[in-house]
């Protein structure tokens, strides 16, 4: 299915004014990206999807579903790894040896019951919030990866199940605990819901200090999830691609890249076996081609 999204191409380099925001703040909502015949069409598949798994008993009783690996179960999801509004924020902020190791897709549906106290602040990425990490406290761990989020329902009131984030927190490494997390206690100062717009997205950095919140509304709340880290990091999905198959060879050269195709190990490093950087790299040749590539910063170079 084809959208029109005008000139795009999804090789538009961002703006200074958005990469500054994006630094200081650890994440920027977009408005408008998803085209309406678009975002309706994601939302079918994703009610579908929605269908297959819970009749193979994989939502919880609440109906809620956190389905890890998504992207080949629609043609429509595979072609979001090169969205044309959202992909130049990936490229622009992480560069060209990039992939997606990680994505969901999350159906959360009216809680059954009051809000539960609960803490869940986090910041994504598991182990790389721990391995390189110093002993300076000040010093901020590195970004590693970060995500966009395709909105595909109406989450412009607050109560409706949306992500809440604290603006600046990527460049903390801590987050004070309340002693006692049995009992309800305040959002951290400085908590900001996302509210947005059917076919809006955000785009966060993963060292985002975040927490999902309660649906506590009549909507239910429908999400996609892309996140994309460097090559040289392993995969944290396990994903079933048939490379047989027809949704496998639809995939254009830069989305087999995103999708974690390499020629040899030493690629994912970004460089042949001779030592040099690998030109052939679908990301990079196409931005190289595109005249994208820019050594004043330093993933681009």
């Amino acid at each position: 299915m084809a959208f029109d999204y005008g000139d795009r191409t999804g090789y538009e380099p961002i703006s200074d004014v958005d990469r500054k925001e994006f630094h200081e703040q650890g994440f920027l909502l977009l408005r408008n990206v998803l085209t309406e015949d678009h975002r309706a069409a994601l939302e079918a598949a994703v009610d579908r999807v929605y269908e297959e798994e819970k009749a193979k008993g994989k939502t919880t009783k609440d109906g809620t579903l956190h389905l890890l690996g998504f992207l080949d179960r629609d043609e429509l999801f595979g072609d979001l790894l090169t969205h044309p509004i959202a992909f130049p924020y990936m490229w622009g902020l992480a560069g060209w040896n990039i992939y997606s190791h990680h994505n969901h897709l999350d159906v959360t549906p009216p809680a059954l019951e009051p809000e539960k106290p609960y803490w869940g602040w986090h910041q994504d990425g598991y182990r790389q919030n721990s391995d390189p990490e110093t002993m300076d406290p000040n010093l901020p761990r590195p970004m590693f990866s970060l995500k966009v989020a395709y909105v595909l329902s109406d989450l412009s009131e607050k109560g409706r199940g949306a992500t809440k984030v604290i603006p600046g927190s990527h460049l903390w490494n801590s987050l004070p605990r309340p002693a006692d997390t049995t009992v309800h206690n305040p959002d951290p100062e400085g908590t900001v819901e996302i509210t947005a717009n059917p076919g809006d997205a955000f785009i966060f950095d993963r060292r985002q200090w975040h927490s999902r919140s309660t649906n506590l509304s009549t909507i239910t709340r429908k999400m996609l999830f892309v996140g994309y880290t460097y090559r040289w990091i392993r995969p944290l999905d396990e994903l079933h691609i048939d490379k047989d198959g027809e949704w496998w060879a639809n995939r254009t050269p830069v989305q087999r890249q995103l999708c974690g195709e390499g020629t040899h190990t030493a690629n994912y490093w970004g460089i042949n076996w001779d030592g040099y950087i690998d030109d052939e790299i679908p990301l990079r040749k196409e931005l190289k081609q595109r005249g994208l590539l820019n050594r004043n910063i330093p993933w681009l170079r």
